[in-house]
């Protein structure tokens, strides 16, 4: 029950790449842009003012300009060569893992029909003969390898370009807020273009190669793709827990031994852990979220092209309907592109205040703009009534509900990040209540930020469910993984917003370490601030759009392994639940352990450098730097990702409002030193895991799961329940 299409396959075939090749080239236009400032000192005018129509802060209060630039240019090496370090490290473990878990995907899913290289009949359409179970896991494998491939480079990319450019945002603060943000915001438009065309790109050519064999079994063709989507998780797993162990040790280190115990401020060169806790930011923060992230797009795409592939698109071999998810995709680059002019060029942030309406109008304008570009696809991509497979039946589908099936879950994501921005961000009352909290001591800062984070679950929840009853009311599982894919639909913009904070971050510290006036780190610290709240936004797009992943990709596994119903009365499936529960807690508990321990180490060390190193304190010596320190499940996951994820953004921006001193209610609880203070530092320590280790990797970890069941569904279907039968 089909009919043709606005947009011909010739069409579709030229739209995809073509908007792919000008993403990256747009994320190569703004990496120039931000090449133009240079990390060497200017000659001075005439007029001595370095060519600006200003002068400069630091030629104002007689700072040698050549002194600091040069101070800022060695510190910028020194985090480079670090973060570059700590990931050439972990991709040697993640290169023994991909080969290791490529070989098993090939026996595995060999072993379906005894590695056996003869056709076999069509699982959904027994007419039909199919490519043998052989090669695909062959072609599972690749797709595997090329996965998790893309989701290295993206995350290494992201990271090289944040260490280009947090030195030069620091630069750039010399001339006023406006420079520096600007700066900040094109190097996470750098790694969210780059990210997401390349991920779209990848992907597109993946499937137009994997065509050439499988030619009119489709059913095989897209089978063999999921393995694309596994590929990026796994990758994203390590970056985010390895990255995240790495940083937030280097980051407690950092603070309960500078801050709280030799009082000396954030960020000072004297603290041996200052390097390594802006390394952190780059391996974690970075890397990490560009491949989560990148996961989560190419899972969605995965799923609803598995379900698409046994629905009329895939039987009537609708290639421009079939690429209907991809050209969503594709349309949220050039919406990204748009809106992200509106922050580098149409509007100037020219005031601290500015900084964060700014941030979060790329979000409503992201989401206007795509609403829009929806409804455009799905006119000409779409045929006006199709099926779509709905647990053994066909369900007909009508081209205006599916849009509704997009945009519910675009708008769900807006409304995470709202709620997200209301329970992290300093200039509202939940922030504020946990930073008044700290006058009666850390018990009461901690307990404070703990209920935050629980009541700031109960929103988004209700989000999701929403998104989950409509997309799935209209279009059953297919209707889910588009819902997915349209929260992560503007993905572009929402990395670059991400990636804004942990450049702002750094921007900071190496204005305290490069010496600069205070005029300048109160700049790089609002930009942190609204950067901290940024990227908790980030992490609640990737937690909620985990959730609807996960969903999808359960749909699509219970499709693929012929399972027609999930009775939870039964004692096995219930078990399941029990255990899937389980699953979220025991994770959170080995992660937040060892960042416990790798923290202690840290804390010891720099212990030892403060009482041993003469003349440390005094800052006559220098530290010996720390870059090298490497140290149901849908159900729980979601709500304590989502907690964990809050509850530390709010303890951070807590300890930043009292810093910050802006209000009178603030300098009530000031200066830095205070015991208010003190008591904020410890929260922001305990929430340091919560919010960058446990919480984001949870996501990571439903999704995981997720997707290893959708891809090896056929071993499952033929050998599974292993378990019960040796009992």
């Amino acid at each position: 029950m089909t009919s043709a299409t606005i947009l011909s396959d010739l069409g579709t075939e030229i739209l995809i790449p073509i908007c792919a090749v000008i993403g990256i080239l747009f994320s190569l236009f703004q990496w120039y842009l931000v090449s133009q400032v240079k990390l060497v000192a200017e000659k001075p005018d005439a007029d001595g003012k370095n060519g600006f129509t200003e002068s400069l802060i630091e030629e104002e209060e007689g700072v040698n300009d050549h002194t600091v630039v040069q101070k800022c240019a060695e510190i910028q090496n020194a985090i480079s060569e670090g973060a570059t370090s700590f990931l050439f490290t972990e991709y040697q473990y993640v290169g023994v893992f991909m080969v290791i878990f490529a070989v098993l995907i090939f026996v595995f899913l060999g072993s379906v029909e005894g590695f056996s290289t003869s056709s076999k009949t069509c699982t959904y359409d027994t007419t039909k003969m199919c490519k043998p179970a052989l090669m695909t896991a062959v072609f599972s494998t690749v797709s595997f390898l090329l996965g998790a491939i893309t989701s290295v480079v993206s995350g290494f990319l992201g990271m090289k370009i944040a260490t280009y450019a947090n030195a030069r945002t620091t630069l750039e603060a010399r001339k006023g807020v406006s420079k520096a943000f600007i700066v900040a915001f094109r190097s996470g438009a750098v790694m969210g273009f780059l990210l997401a065309a390349n991920g779209l790109l990848v992907l597109y050519i993946t499937i137009n190669l994997f065509k050439i064999y499988y030619g009119d079994d489709w059913e095989g063709l897209f089978e063999s793709i999921t393995g694309y989507g596994l590929g990026g998780s796994s990758m994203a797993l390590f970056g985010r827990v390895g990255g995240g162990i790495y940083t937030k040790a280097a980051d407690v280190g950092a603070d309960l031994v500078g801050k709280v115990e030799r009082n000396i401020p954030e960020d000072d060169p004297r603290n041996p852990a200052v390097i390594a806790d802006n390394v952190g930011d780059n391996v974690g923060d970075i890397a990490g979220m560009g491949s989560d992230l990148f996961g989560s797009y190419a899972e969605s795409s995965c799923a609803a092209l598995v379900v698409a592939s046994i629905s009329s698109f895939g039987n009537t071999h609708d290639f421009t309907s079939m690429m209907y998810p991809l050209t969503v995709s594709s349309v949220g680059i050039i919406v990204c592109l748009i809106t992200t002019l509106f922050a580098t060029d149409f509007f100037e942030v020219k005031t601290v205040k500015q900084i964060e309406p700014s941030l979060k109008n790329q979000l409503i304008i992201s989401t206007v703009l795509m609403t829009i570009g929806i409804a455009i696809v799905s006119w000409i991509a779409l045929p006006s009534s199709f099926t779509i497979f709905n647990f053994g039946t066909q369900k007909v589908v009508k081209n205006w509900q599916l849009f509704l099936c997009v945009c519910v879950g675009l708008w769900a994501g807006l409304v995470i990040g709202f709620v997200t921005e209301y329970y992290t961000s300093n200039a509202y009352s939940p922030v504020q209540d946990v930073a008044d909290s700290c006058r009666t001591g850390a018990a009461t800062n901690v307990i404070f930020g703990l209920a935050l984070g629980y009541k700031s679950v109960i929103i988004p929840i209700f989000a999701i469910a929403i998104s989950i009853f409509v997309s799935f009311t209209f279009a059953a599982m297919y209707g889910v993984a588009v819902a997915a894919l349209g929260m992560l639909s503007t993905i572009a913009t929402g990395l670059a917003i991400d990636a804004y904070g942990p450049i702002s971050d750094n921007a900071g510290g190496i204005a305290e370490m490069a010496g600069m006036s205070h005029r300048i780190r109160e700049r790089t610290d609002a930009l942190d601030a609204a950067g901290n709240t940024t990227a908790a936004i980030g992490k609640g797009f990737a937690i909620g759009s985990a959730a609807l992943v996960s969903l999808a990709l359960f749909g699509a596994f219970v499709s693929r392994a012929e399972i027609t119903t999930v009775d939870v009365l039964t004692p096995k499936v219930f078990i399941g639940l029990l255990v899937g529960a389980m699953l979220p807690y025991w994770f959170s508990a080995m992660t937040m352990k060892s960042v416990g321990k790798a923290a202690l180490k840290m804390v010891e060390e720099v212990r030892r450098q403060f009482n041993t190193i003469p003349g440390l304190m005094e800052g006559t010596a220098k530290p010996e730097t720390l870059s090298g320190v490497l140290a149901g499940s849908l159900v729980s996951g979601v709500q304590i990702a989502i907690s964990a994820s809050n509850t530390g953004g709010a303890w951070d921006n807590a300890k930043k409002y009292i810093e910050a001193g802006v209000s009178e209610h603030a300098k009530s609880l000031g200066p830095k030193g205070s015991d208010p203070h003190k008591a904020a530092v410890i929260g922001d320590t305990i929430g340091d895991p919560l919010k960058d280790t446990s919480g984001p990797s949870l996501n990571i970890l439903i999704k995981l799961m997720a997707v290893e069941s959708l891809v090896f569904a056929p071993f499952f279907a033929t050998h599974g329940g292993l378990l019960f039968k040796l009992f």
